[in-house]
């Protein structure tokens, strides 16, 4: 590793926000070259303030929910129990607490750490660059490669997010490729979001504001296709909405504070998302369960982690 790799990243000059927004080939040349010195600056990085930076890890998860992910990966026959803590709002769409309430400043406090890091980090295209812009996943250029970072996101990608949306959603068969990123919402900038869909199997999007961190507007709207049906609902700190990514949905515009939120996907090799939107769906008690192939997916193959390798796919 490059030991001075730390000064350097830091003295380089990152492409104007202008030639990001509009896709100029140098933007993507920039971090492309680069990729192997951000690297090695964070894990520089790292090593030099070890004493001080939060290792995180997936304690920093909701205990009931981290009790029964891991009763369920010794025993997948226990999943039903991990399906019990998210209320499913409309068809395809769940909430349930992800984050501890009472790890989140730590969490905070860590994002701010590799903000003051000045390390040069990517943010995602066509957001406002905020002070939580950050892409997350090693596809991405310009991503948080912290190692320590990434063992988390890896743990909450395999341990929970995968088996948690194969169980509510059915997507096994699409969601051996990761992508993440973070965003946040401001009355001034990046106010609303309007209605799209995600280029996913299933998206996770988790609040990650302190309890004291109040805002208003800022309600997300799903479209329930199958009624016609808007349901509107509130985003709370360290709760998650977990989705079939071809759930139409909106953010309404942010009126007061801010609202800061890490959103990750699942799909599958080469981007392949479910023909259609969604799986064929088979039952597990109550719940839906993937058919892929016509084959029916046990509980043993839900709670599991891809052996195909990460492709280099990213929607954006």
């Amino acid at each position: 590793m490059n030991n001075n790799a730390l000064a350097q990243a830091r003295d380089l000059s990152l492409p104007s926000r202008e030639d990001s927004l509009k896709r100029d080939p140098s933007v993507s040349h920039f971090w492309n070259s680069n990729r192997k010195l951000l690297e090695d600056a964070w894990s520089e990085w790292e090593i030099e303030n070890k004493d001080k930076l939060l290792v995180p890890d997936e304690t920093l998860l909701d205990p009931e929910l981290r009790k029964a992910i891991n009763d369920a990966w010794e025993n997948p026959e226990k999943e039903n129990a991990v399906a019990d803590l998210w209320e499913e709002i409309i068809p395809g769409v769940y909430v349930a607490q992800f984050f501890d309430l009472e790890r989140l400043t730590d969490f905070r406090n860590y994002l701010e750490d590799v903000v003051n890091s000045e390390i040069p980090r990517r943010a995602p295209y066509g957001i406002q660059l905020n002070r939580y812009g950050i892409m997350l996943d090693p596809r991405s250029e310009g991503h948080l490669a912290a190692p320590n970072f990434q063992d988390f996101y890896n743990t909450m990608m395999d341990r929970f997010m995968r088996p948690i949306a194969r169980l509510l959603l059915g997507t096994y068969g699409y969601d051996n490729q990761t992508f993440g990123f973070s965003i946040q919402y401001n009355p001034d900038k990046d106010k609303d979001l309007h209605a799209h869909t995600d280029a996913s199997a299933a998206t996770l999007n988790i609040n990650i504001n302190l309890p004291d961190e109040e805002f208003t507007g800022s309600q997300v709207d799903f479209y329930d296709k199958a009624t016609g049906k808007t349901v509107q609902t509130v985003f709370e700190p360290g709760k998650a909405i977990l989705h079939r990514g071809n759930v139409p949905h909106a953010t309404h515009p942010i009126t007061s504070g801010q609202r800061s939120n890490l959103v990750v996907w699942l799909y599958g090799d080469q981007m392949q998302i479910p023909r259609g939107g969604a799986s064929s769906y088979g039952s597990v008690g109550n719940r839906a369960s993937s058919v892929d192939d016509n084959k029916s997916v046990g509980a043993r193959e839900r709670w599991s982690v891809p052996d195909s390798p990460k492709d280099t796919f990213a929607p954006f």
